[in-house]
């Protein structure tokens, strides 16, 4: 009996705390309606006495918003209530819109001003016209007018365009008419009143020039030396004016003129489009090159060897992303380990297939870089592979087919601390590395990467293992066993563009070494244990084991 009892004793006592919460809830809920209505009522009763002498109403921006906002509904609605054959009532709305359309001019001039780039225009940008060809930026919710103006001139180019709000294009030529000024009329979401383009339209301005060899690009790719067939011509290169002297500069002259491939021979800079490399072979004598750029030419033969670079400037075919057109049947997993480079090979499959990539997940993050498929459901079956870190056996059946991608446990484990403590492209400072975080941190991450690893290598139905490694030495051979293993076909340009882009803005600028060894001989010890395991796991699945530089030494 005495059991129930204090049961019920201890109830009463949690009712009692619960009643005394929703009473204080129920008073600040009124105080906070009172304090409303008094401001609305006090408002009002001024507005009712506008029409004696008064002093000077106070500025504008010194008005409560909520005030502001109450006024304009009311002259709006006073507008409607009076017949529209009214003369002074037409005088008085347009007269209205006239103001409001002043004001929106003087404020686009402010923002456009304030900025350190000249502002150029409203420019059309649709499947027609593009306005800017060079790289792209999303950003779904911090994206400013500076931001992509320093996005821009960092990676050399002399214009950025903004559209849709969110979208940053470069370019070093506007390849577009010119539209009214109304038609930019799309905030930027990361600075609001500040105009970033429109629908098909784009705002462009004219950043910082620098100096002829001073500028940096962040996607410039060398190809290699290539061999020009003798039954071949040079109808796809397009000389330019100037001799020249080293690569930075061709590649200036070139991406200058929107041209996505530079090419050095000799003193000669060629600028060409992508179609070019189908009618050269490329050369394993690389000294073949450096004599044909020597001053004097031993032989005719010599000036058929080329320095080929890939400039900033895209394809406009590699710009295009979608979701599938037709919903598919199968779904195919992207699972990785944590810092293994899976939004490295999700830019890599976007910008080769054409096609979103989905997550398992919701990085909001990722999503304002441009991942459009980050908030698509998983299961939707509209992306061509889901991004995925689970390793249970339920999650991973879930799946018909699976692409494991795998790195080196060591550099895994430093990129993923390295995102905990700073972000998808920040570095983790030298206290990160030396606190009790970091040993506790590969204690428990070293020992998933090997059971992430040996999950999939089970229960997968069906499976094909990518080594980040080989994408990194043979992109474009490994890219073309993804597609196969995706089911989709990728074109030769395509291929060349991704090739030509492959770091994105999803790489970590520059490179941070450590002047000491993070890891200790026992961490050491634990990992190599884990490698040979893993290694062990891959060939009795009859797969190829791990690349020789991650076993022990």
């Amino acid at each position: 009996m005495a059991k129930p009892f204090y049961r019920l004793q201890h109830f009463l006592r949690r009712a009692q705390l619960l009643l005394f919460f929703l009473g204080v809830a129920y008073i600040m809920a009124g105080s906070v309606l009172l304090l409303q209505r008094s401001i609305v009522v006090t408002f009002q009763k001024e507005t009712d006495t506008a029409a004696l002498p008064s002093l000077p109403a106070p500025p504008r921006s010194m008005e409560v918003p909520a005030a502001r906002w109450l006024y304009r509904r009311t002259v709006i609605q006073e507008m409607d209530n009076q017949p529209l054959d009214q003369t002074e009532n037409r005088k008085d709305l347009k007269q209205l819109r006239s103001r409001n359309l002043e004001i929106r001019h003087l404020r686009r001039h402010w923002f456009h001003a304030r900025h350190k780039g000249t502002y150029i225009g409203c420019f059309i940008n649709n499947e027609t016209e593009h306005a800017l060809s060079g790289t792209v930026l999303y950003d779904f919710r911090k994206m400013t007018s500076a931001l992509c103006q320093d996005t821009c001139s960092e990676s050399g180019f002399r214009y950025a365009g903004l559209e849709y709000g969110a979208e940053c294009h470069c370019g070093n030529r506007v390849g577009a008419q010119q539209a009214r000024d109304e038609d930019c009329n799309l905030d930027c979401r990361g600075e609001k009143g500040s105009p970033c383009g429109g629908v098909g339209r784009m705002s462009v301005y004219r950043v910082e020039d620098r100096l002829p060899g001073q500028r940096r690009y962040r996607t410039v790719h060398y190809h290699g030396c290539y061999k020009k067939p003798k039954n071949s011509t040079a109808n796809f290169l397009i000389q330019t004016s100037e001799p020249t002297h080293i690569p930075q500069q061709c590649i200036e002259t070139c991406t200058d003129q929107d041209l996505p491939l530079a090419i050095l021979r000799g003193h000669d800079c060629f600028c060409s489009h992508v179609p070019f490399l189908f009618t050269v072979q490329m050369s394993e004598q690389e000294y073949m090159c450096e004599r044909g750029n020597q001053t004097n030419h031993t032989s005719p033969y010599d000036l058929d060897y080329y320095w080929v670079y890939s400039t900033p400037v895209l394809d406009a075919t590699c710009k295009e992303r979608r979701f599938l057109p037709q919903k598919s049947s199968t779904l195919v997993a992207l699972s990785s380990f944590p810092g293994a480079g899976n939004t490295w090979l999700r830019h890599l499959i976007e910008l080769a297939t054409g096609f979103y990539t989905g997550s398992y997940y919701f990085d909001g993050s990722l999503y304002n870089k441009g991942f459009k498929g980050e908030k698509d459901y998983w299961q939707s079956g509209r992306v061509i592979c889901v991004k995925t870190h689970e390793s249970g056996q339920r999650e991973i059946k879930m799946f018909d087919s699976a692409i494991l991608l795998m790195r080196n446990p060591y550099r895994s484990l430093m990129a993923e601390f390295n995102r905990k403590c700073a972000g998808h492209l920040g570095y983790a400072s030298d206290v990160h590395w030396r606190s009790k975080e970091w040993s506790e941190f590969v204690d428990s991450y070293s020992s998933w990467w090997v059971s992430h690893a040996l999950a999939w290598l089970r229960f997968a139905h069906r499976l094909l293992v990518v080594h980040f490694e080989n994408l990194q030495k043979d992109l474009v051979p490994q890219l073309k066993t993804i597609s196969a293993f995706l089911n989709t076909s990728i074109s030769e340009e395509r291929l060349l563009c991704t090739d030509s882009n492959r770091d994105g803005h999803f790489k970590r600028s520059g490179s941070r070494s450590l002047t000491f060894d993070p890891f200790t001989p026992e961490m050491r010890a634990c990992i190599d244990k884990y490698i040979r395991t893993v290694d062990k796991a891959l060939k009795d699945r009859n797969l190829n084991g791990l690349p020789q530089e991650y076993m022990p030494r």
